[in-house]
């Protein structure tokens, strides 16, 4: 952890600074540990020592990020955000302490999609779901857009205590995990491939909720967070990022978000086009294409395609919003174009998905 007086420093030049129209909030990204006191000593927070939990009220966000050490070398950092002001938050590291902390999170956050609900006039609220993993002094940018309420789940865990607890295990593909490892830094985004993740994460949120303060239920929340990270892994092998993976410079995944923003913020447009966003992240179109397909998996144009496709799953699930209206919001040029490409990617059509969907809801009420 760095001395008082350079956090200090550190909190004084980069806290809230405004770039780009995101409101900076950095944090030591070294260990759990690191991560925790940094939070801690940011004079927007508060830190509440019985409940192992670091709170935060104030005109950028408000939430509580509660912390335990489930086993030597594995930790659980779990967080309730809400976003009033467009926020990056920032892993940085400190050179003065060892790094060798792996970060998996699992985020489940709901946000306001600029359509209006012909019903209610408001914004139509939509969820969105991700997993991320990255390693050691790997400096990641994550953008939060203001009006977003969700959880993440952070499981911290170094290699020697991943070795034993997960890579051991059978159908895990150790080759492959054991090159990721071993390279210099790495960062890889899934949109949601774990079957079950909302249940297992539910059930985590559920027994610290119920914890009294002081009082922690370490032996279900390591169980129940096992079985999601052990649930994630198995399932992140069959897309093969990690065994395309390769090494990048924090400087080009700074890029690369910057990148995944702009598609994210244009998904009602058509896609704007490889050279157009290299342009604006000052990087050749070719390097871009293959440092972003490492990262997520897709190119732009697929990756534009999946979240348009995934936010059409979403607004489908509104019953009072007409299909034409979706393929319009989700930047498709007709209703026709918009199914043939739902039904290539669900072998469903948009409108036998809502009946389904209808019929599914109508049993759980």
């Amino acid at each position: 952890m760095p001395s008082t007086s350079k956090w200090k420093e550190l909190v004084q030049k980069y806290l809230f600074l405004y770039t780009d129209g995101f409101f900076e909030l950095p944090y030591i990204s070294n260990s759990p540990m690191a991560m925790v006191e940094s939070l801690k000593n940011i004079p927007v927070n508060e830190y509440k020592v019985l409940q192992n939990a670091v709170a935060t009220n104030n005109r950028f966000c408000s939430g509580i990020m509660r912390y335990r050490q489930l086993d030597e070398g594995f930790w659980l950092l779990a967080t309730q955000i809400n976003i009033e002001r467009n926020v990056v938050a920032k892993a940085i590291y400190n050179e003065d302490l060892s790094s060798d902390y792996y970060f998996l999170t699992f985020s489940v956050f709901e946000y306001e999609f600029p359509f209006k609900n012909p019903n209610s006039k408001k914004n139509v609220v939509l969820l969105s779901t991700c997993w991320t993993f990255y390693k050691p002094n790997t400096e990641v940018a994550t953008y939060f857009y203001k009006r977003t309420t969700g959880k993440f789940y952070n499981f911290v865990f170094n290699k020697k205590w991943a070795d034993e607890n997960i890579f051991s295990g059978k159908g895990l593909k150790k080759g492959i995990i054991d090159d990721f490892l071993n390279k210099e830094t790495g960062f890889f985004t899934w949109l949601d491939i774990a079957p079950k993740a909302h249940d297992l994460a539910k059930e985590i949120s559920q027994i610290i909720d119920k914890e009294n303060s002081g009082v922690f239920n370490t032996a279900d929340v390591k169980k129940h967070s096992l079985k999601l990270i052990t649930t994630f892994f198995k399932h992140s092998f069959d897309k093969n990022q990690l065994k395309r993976n390769s090494s990048l410079s924090n400087f080009d995944y700074c890029k690369i978000a910057k990148a995944e923003k702009m598609i994210l913020n244009n998904l009602h447009l058509p896609f704007v086009g490889l050279e157009s966003i290299a342009a604006d992240v000052s990087m050749s179109p070719t390097k871009l294409k293959s440092n972003f397909k490492s990262v997520f998996g897709f190119s732009l144009l697929q990756y534009h395609k999946e979240k348009n496709l995934m936010l059409a799953i979403q607004l489908l699930k509104k019953a009072d919003i007409q299909i034409q209206d979706i393929a319009a919001v989700t930047g498709y040029e007709s209703p026709s174009k918009f199914t043939a490409s739902f039904k290539k990617r669900f072998k469903i059509m948009p409108s036998e998905f809502r009946i389904l969907h209808s019929e599914f809801a109508n049993t759980l009420e």
